[in-house]
């Protein structure tokens, strides 16, 4: 029994000795392991799906009878512009033939044709509208020789500045040109003209102010100060005081002493309308009026010059023109009379000019 008593204490006492040895850490000992103070707790993330991005080539050959052109052509960056530009072409023909036709009539052949050019800015505070006008028409007659019909050259220029972009109102220059091609006539007579190149022409120059809407389809100006040229360079028409400019002195034989002027000037105040409107499908009206009154010679005494086109677009190409034209200038006077030697007797009179137009005809943008 002592035996088994001394035993079992060995036992356990080798027991502990060993376990504690295993517990205990040599001071001198290098430890291998790392201390971590923060413990990162991650889900189950979803497995990444591959997808190939390789194409299945059947076959590696390129056929060129397979192959398709692009059936619009490949529109290029353009880079943004401030200027609009206009290049028209009209021709207008009419023509009249008579066979045997019992109720009598005259065979005739008409023609007019039209060009304009129109360069235009806008951006922000400043506008500037550019544009030159041709027209020119004749008409032959059986047994009869040309006519004039038409026959115009303007030109017209407008800077306009405005205080913010909110506003219609613009402070405006501008400057007009007028004349016309070839001589005119009053027919038949065709010996002496009554009108020439720059005989007459006609220069306004002046500022003031402008309302134009957003959509440019409604210009009116106004200017306070305006000078008005009008030029008479055929001597002999100057000679004789046409188109208002101081004639020319003679002697009691008729021979000339004092050339008449080839310049007359004016001021005076300058109103301008313009209106272009779409009274209908594919009919749009286009009015223009131009109003002046002189400040030094006769004040209240206007000059008018008003013209009023409907247009009537058939398709693309065909229009159909109804036109009219007032001019009232009371520089221009008909009917006067001269003495022998060239003295006026009587100035004539001013009177209202009036033109009316209907054509049908093709207009080309290019």
């Amino acid at each position: 029994m002592f035996k088994n008593t001394i035993l079992f204490c060995l036992l356990i006492f080798g027991f502990e000795a060993s376990f504690g040895q295993q517990d205990s850490i040599a001071g001198n000992v290098e430890i291998d392991t790392t201390k971590i103070d923060t413990v990162v707790i991650r889900r189950n993330q979803d497995k990444i799906k591959y997808t190939p991005r390789g194409a299945k080539l059947i076959n590696s050959g390129v056929s060129q009878t397979k192959t398709k052109t692009l059936s619009k052509n490949y529109n290029r960056f353009n880079v943004p512009s401030f200027w609009t530009k206009t290049n028209r072409l009209g021709i207008n023909l009419s023509e009249v033939a008579f066979v045997n036709w019992n109720a009598g009539g005259i065979n005739s052949f008409s023609a007019l044709g039209t060009l304009r050019f129109e360069r235009n800015y806008k951006f922000r505070y400043i506008q500037w509208d550019n544009f030159l006008e041709m027209r020119y028409g004749l008409n032959a007659q059986e047994r009869s020789k040309l006519r004039k019909t038409e026959d115009a050259i303007r030109l017209s220029s407008t800077f306009g500045l405005r205080r913010d972009t909110t506003s219609n109102w613009y402070y405006s220059a501008r400057a007009n040109f007028n004349t016309q091609f070839s001589n005119g006539f009053r027919y038949p007579e065709r010996v002496t003209p009554i009108s020439r190149f720059m005989s007459p022409g006609y220069s306004f120059l002046g500022a003031g102010t402008s309302y134009i809407t957003e959509d440019q389809k409604f210009n009116l100006y106004m200017s306070p100060l305006t000078q008005k040229s009008t030029f008479v360079l055929d001597q002999d028409l100057a000679n004789k005081g046409a188109f208002g400019v101081k004639r020319a002195v003679f002697d009691v034989n008729g021979d000339v002493l004092i050339p008449g002027e080839n310049v007359f000037l004016e001021l005076g105040i300058l109103l301008t309308n313009q209106l272009q409107t779409e009274i209908g499908k594919n009919v749009v009206l286009n009015n223009r009026l131009s109003l002046y009154t002189d400040y030094l010679r006769r004040f209240g005494n206007i000059d008018i010059d008003w013209e009023m086109t409907v247009k009537m677009k058939v398709n693309e190409y065909i229009m159909t023109t109804l036109g009219t034209h007032i001019i009232y200038d009371d520089d221009i006077r008909f009917d006067q009379q001269t003495d022998a030697v060239g003295n006026i007797i009587d100035r004539g009179e001013p009177r209202i000019q009036f033109k009316q137009l209907l054509s049908i005809g093709i207009a080309y943008d290019f």
